[in-house]
C-alpha cells in the first residue's frame, strides 16, 4: 500500500506523528520528498534493525518499570515500531505493558508521566463534553473509558487509572489487530478518595474527593451521549469501575448502545473458556461441578453469569444452573438468610447455614472448582489447596487475582499442595513448574484472550449491541483453539504467541452472532473471514512515496 506525500504531513510534523513516523527507516527518496533531508542521521534502517536496537536497549533495564517507560517512550513517537516490537516478542512483552507492570505504573502515573495520550474529562467539563471529544484528531472506533475507582486490584487511583485503557487498547492492536488509529483511550476524572493520592504533589488529577449521586450519573451519560454524537457507531467498553457503578451503568446501557464491561463479561469470556479446558481434561460437563467463588464483586459475578448461561444452553435450567455457583465475600458465604444482598449476589444466595470462611466453605460445599476473583493475595493457602486435593482427583483451581502480590497462590503452590493434580489458571503470568520431573506450564486467564477478538468482531460489521451470546462464543471458540498438547502439558490456554490468530477466529465466530441476532449495520458478506482479515492492521512499515 502506498500513501501519498500530499495526505500527510511533512518534515517535523511527520517526525513527531507517532501513526505516521518510521524514523530512521525513512528510505532516501522518502525523505526528500517528505522534507526529512537532514532532520535523520544518514544512514537507513530497516524496522527489523530498529527493533533490534530497541530490544538490545530495554533488556539492559533493571526492572520491569524501567521497561515499561521505555516502552511508553516508543509508543508516543512510533507506534508501527512499537506494535512490531509487541508483537513479535508478546510472551516478553504483554506483562510489560500489561498485567502485571501495568499495576505499578498507575500507581506511579504522575511521577513517571512522559507525554500525554488519550483524553482526560474532569467534573468540571460538564457541559462541553462533546467539544472536548472533538479536540481528539482521529475518527475514534473503539472507546476503552475508566474512572480510575478499581484499577485491577489496587482500589481507587484516579486519573492514574488512564494506564489501564491506554493498555487495554495497546492489546487489541498487539493480540487482534485493531487499527491503532481508531482507539481511544479515556478517563473520567470524578477525583479520588485516596488520600495518598490527594497529598502527592506529581498526582496528574483532580485533588478532590470523589463525585457521587445524581451530579456523577449526569456526567456520565453527558460523555455516552456525546461520544455517540461526535464518533458515531462507537464501541463504548467500560473499564475498572467499582462494582456500584460497574453493573448499573452496563445494565442502563447495554441495550442503548454498543458496549460492554470488561471486568464483568471479558473476564467471564476467558474464566469459561479455561474451564472448558479443564472439563475436556476431566471428562465431564458443566453441570457436574460445583463453583465456589471467592469473591461476589464485578468478576465472580460475571463468570457465574456466564457459566449458567453456557450451562442452560447444554439444557439445564436457569434455576438448577445457579444452584451449581456459589459466592464467599467478606462476610462469609452468600446465603439466602443474609439482608441487605446486593443485586447481582441474589441469584447465587442458596439456603445454607452460615459460613464465615473459605476453607469451611469448602469444606461444606465440596466444590470441584475454586475460583478466586477477590484480590486478596495468599487467600488459596496450603489448607485450602490440600482440602481440595482430598475432594477431587483433579481439583479445579483459577487464581485469577492481578497484579501477582494480589494472586490466590502462585501455580507453584498450587501444584505442590495437590501432587501435581491441579487443573490451574491464573490472573497473573507465573513460570513454568517442574513437579516430580514433569514440567507444567500454566498459563494466565489473560482478558486479552477474548476482548480483542470480540471488539475487531464488531468493528468489521459495525455491531449496533454486544450481547451474551457474542461472550459465549467468543469463549467456546478460545477453548476449542486449546491442543491436545497444551492440555498435556497443563495449560489450559493457548500460548500467547498465537493469540492473533485465535481472536481473528473470535471475531469470526462473534461476527457471526451479530449478523444471526440482525445488529449488524453492514450487509452479511459471502466471506465473513475475508471481512474481518481485512480490517486487521499490519504494524510493518508501508511506503509513502
Amino acid at each position: 500500500m502506498k500513501i501519498s506525500p500530499s495526505t500527510i504531513p511533512h518534515g517535523m510534523a511527520l517526525l513527531q506523528d507517532p501513526l505516521l513516523n518510521k524514523g530512521t527507516a525513512f528510505t532516501e527518496v522518502e525523505r526528500d520528498a517528505l522534507g526529512l533531508r537532514g532532520l535523520l542521521p544518514p544512514h537507513v534502517q530497516t524496522q527489523e534493525e530498529q527493533v533490534a536496537r530497541f530490544l538490545v536497549n530495554m533488556r539492559r533495564l533493571p526492572n520491569p518499570l524501567d521497561k515499561f517507560i521505555a516502552l511508553s517512550g516508543l509508543h508516543d513517537r512510533n507506534e508501527g515500531l512499537f506494535f512490531r516490537v509487541v508483537c513479535d516478542n508478546l510472551d516478553e512483552i504483554m506483562p510489560l505493558i500489561y498485567t502485571p507492570t501495568v499495576g505499578l505504573a498507575c500507581q506511579r502515573f504522575g511521577h513517571i508521566f512522559q507525554r500525554h495520550r488519550g483524553l482526560f474529562i474532569s467534573i468540571h467539563d460538564r457541559g462541553r463534553i462533546s467539544e472536548i471529544l472533538r479536540n481528539w484528531p482521529h475518527k475514534a472506533s473503539i472507546i476503552v473509558v475508566t474512572d480510575g475507582e478499581r484499577i485491577l486490584g489496587l482500589g481507587d487511583l484516579g486519573a492514574n487509572g488512564m494506564g489501564i485503557p491506554v493498555g487495554k487498547l495497546s492489546l487489541y492492536t498487539a493480540c487482534a489487530g485493531v487499527d491503532p488509529a481508531i482507539c481511544l483511550p479515556i478517563t473520567l476524572d470524578v477525583g479520588t478518595n485516596n488520600e495518598e493520592l490527594l497529598a502527592d504533589p506529581y498526582y496528574v488529577g483532580l485533588r478532590r474527593h470523589r463525585v457521587t449521586g445524581e451530579i456523577y450519573d449526569d456526567f456520565v451519560d453527558e460523555f455516552i451521549n456525546a461520544a455517540r454524537q461526535v464518533f458515531p457507531n462507537v464501541i463504548i467498553q467500560f473499564e475498572d469501575f467499582a462494582n456500584h457503578n460497574a453493573f448499573r451503568l452496563l445494565e442502563q446501557y447495554r441495550n442503548q448502545i454498543c458496549t460492554f464491561n470488561d471486568d464483568i463479561q471479558g473476564t467471564a469470556a476467558v474464566a469459561l473458556a479455561a474451564m472448558l479446558s479443564a472439563l475436556q481434561v476431566k471428562g465431564t460437563q458443566l453441570a457436574d461441578e460445583t463453583f465456589l467463588f471467592l469473591g461476589a464483586g464485578e468478576a465472580a459475578t460475571g463468570i457465574a453469569d456466564l457459566l449458567v448461561a453456557a450451562m442452560v444452553s447444554q439444557g439445564l435450567t436457569p434455576e438448577l444452573a445457579r444452584q451449581r455457583c456459589w459466592l464467599v465475600d467478606s462476610k462469609g458465604l452468600v446465603v439466602q438468610s443474609r439482608s441487605g444482598l446486593a443485586a447481582q449476589k441474589q441469584p447465587y444466595a442458596h439456603a445454607h447455614a452460615e459460613v464465615d470462611s473459605f476453607l469451611a466453605a469448602v469444606q461444606a460445599l465440596r466444590p470441584t472448582a475454586i475460583i478466586g476473583v477477590a484480590a486478596v493475595g495468599g487467600a488459596f493457602n496450603t489448607e485450602v489447596l490440600q482440602t481440595m486435593a482430598e475432594i477431587n482427583p483433579q481439583p479445579i483451581v483459577f487464581a485469577l487475582s492481578n497484579p501477582t502480590s494480589k494472586a490466590e497462590c502462585t501455580a507453584e503452590e498450587a501444584y505442590t499442595a495437590t501432587q501435581g493434580r491441579a487443573l490451574f489458571a491464573c490472573g497473573s503470568p507465573f513460570d513454568p513448574v517442574v513437579y516430580q520431573g514433569n514440567t507444567l506450564v500454566p498459563r494466565q486467564g489473560n482478558n486479552a484472550y477474548i476482548f480483542p477478538g470480540l471488539g475487531l468482531g464488531a468493528i468489521s460489521c459495525g455491531a449496533k449491541h454486544i450481547t451474551d451470546e457474542m461472550f459465549l462464543a467468543a469463549a467456546h471458540t478460545l477453548a476449542a483453539s486449546v491442543t491436545p498438547e497444551d492440555l498435556a502439558q497443563g495449560s489450559l490456554l493457548p500460548p500467547l504467541t498465537r493469540v492473533r490468530e485465535v481472536s481473528v477466529q473470535i471475531a469470526v465466530a462473534v461476527a457471526e452472532v451479530i449478523f444471526e441476532q440482525g445488529l449488524a449495520s453492514k450487509s452479511r458478506p459471502e466471506d465473513l473471514p475475508a471481512l474481518v482479515r481485512a480490517h486487521v492492521y499490519d504494524p510493518r512499515y508501508v511506503s509513502y512515496v
